[in-house]
């Protein structure tokens, strides 16, 4: 049976990034492509920036695949995550061959829990003076997430993890999260260290090798592989998955770049990346590896977008990695 996969572009190089990934899967597999609206641009026309038919699609498809959206993102990406069922995210950081990286030697993968922690949406204005967050950390959901990682690590080349926390400080809520996370991969058999996520922020700048796996809470996921972003060329370079336990939704790590939206030049690589993504979630292990392949071929040999110091289109890229499949 053909797979469903729901393509929601949404904003900005949205449009622009997300039409390039569904070239590269066109190229590699026979999928269904069902295209949906989010974002901003669909708020302004019908006062909803994720349409019910939207979420009901996602929440139904095979897989689904997300561009951008912009100063509705919040509203956007965390029902989408809901809807997919979504308990990590995955996030990988890599240096490829001929990209001007600050540390060429980095190749991290982030697990960031994806239901909780200062994301839960408990926020209150109580005064002209004051307002309130309040975090969320609960044992089950730092299970599932530890679970998962122990899976991750026992099926890829990785020894182990490394706890990424604060909870030195938030001694509840990172407290609960960390005892939690590391006796999991004690019960598993699973080696696991732990770091601060402020000194992790040190480290992984002046040695990053030292680091392969990282388990984070929701907020220092977002915050960390951002970081890491910064090291292998940015934020054009990463992709991410979405889990949940039996839908997926694959979205670049980048912004809707307004800036440059409509230009044309927007690098496509973390959307092809998320792509891949989405192939090895599916079970089409080799093709996802061809696609990653052609994409590190062709950031090694060129052409390149600007913001990898070249003056190449999303087209050329584009074009040139199907080429290479």
């Amino acid at each position: 049976m053909t797979e469903e996969i729901a393509v929601i572009p949404g904003d900005g190089i949205g449009k622009e990034v997300t039409p390039a990934a569904l070239e590269v899967l066109e190229t590699v597999g026979d999928f269904e492509f069902i295209e949906a609206e989010a974002g901003d641009a669909v708020k302004e026309e019908t006062g909803e920036a994720l349409p019910e038919e939207t979420y009901e699609l996602a929440a139904s498809a095979d897989a689904t695949l997300f561009g951008a959206a912009g100063e509705t993102a919040a509203d956007v990406i965390l029902p989408l995550r809901e809807a997919v069922g979504s308990f990590v995210n995955v996030r990988p950081a890599r240096a490829y061959p001929g990209v001007d990286a600050l540390r060429p030697e980095t190749d991290v993968v982030f697990l960031r829990e994806n239901t909780e922690g200062v994301y839960s949406g408990h926020e209150n204005r109580l005064s002209e003076d004051l307002s309130t967050l309040t975090r969320v950390v609960t044992s089950s959901a730092s299970e599932r997430l530890a679970g998962f990682a122990c899976e991750y690590v026992e099926d890829s080349e990785h020894e182990g993890f490394t706890v990424a926390h604060k909870a030195n400080v938030m001694r509840e809520t990172d407290g609960r999260f960390r005892e939690t996370v590391l006796k999991v991969a004690d019960e598993r058999g699973v080696d696991a260290d732990e770091v601060l996520m402020d000194a992790f922020a040190t480290h992984i700048c002046l040695d990053s090798e030292q680091f392969g796996v990282v388990v984070c809470p929701n907020l220092a996921g977002d915050v960390l592989s951002d970081l890491a972003a910064g090291l292998v060329g940015g934020l054009g370079l990463l992709p991410s998955a979405n889990i949940g336990t039996e839908n997926a939704l694959f979205e670049p790590v980048h912004g809707t770049a307004p800036d440059i939206a409509g230009e044309g030049v927007a690098n496509p690589t973390a959307a092809i990346l998320s792509a891949a993504m989405l192939l090895d979630h599916l079970g089409y292990a080799e093709e996802s590896a061809r696609v990653e392949e052609a994409v590190t071929s062709v950031l090694d040999e060129g052409p390149r977008t600007a913001d990898l110091g070249g003056n190449a289109s999303t087209e050329d890229v584009t074009s040139t990695v199907v080429e290479r499949l």
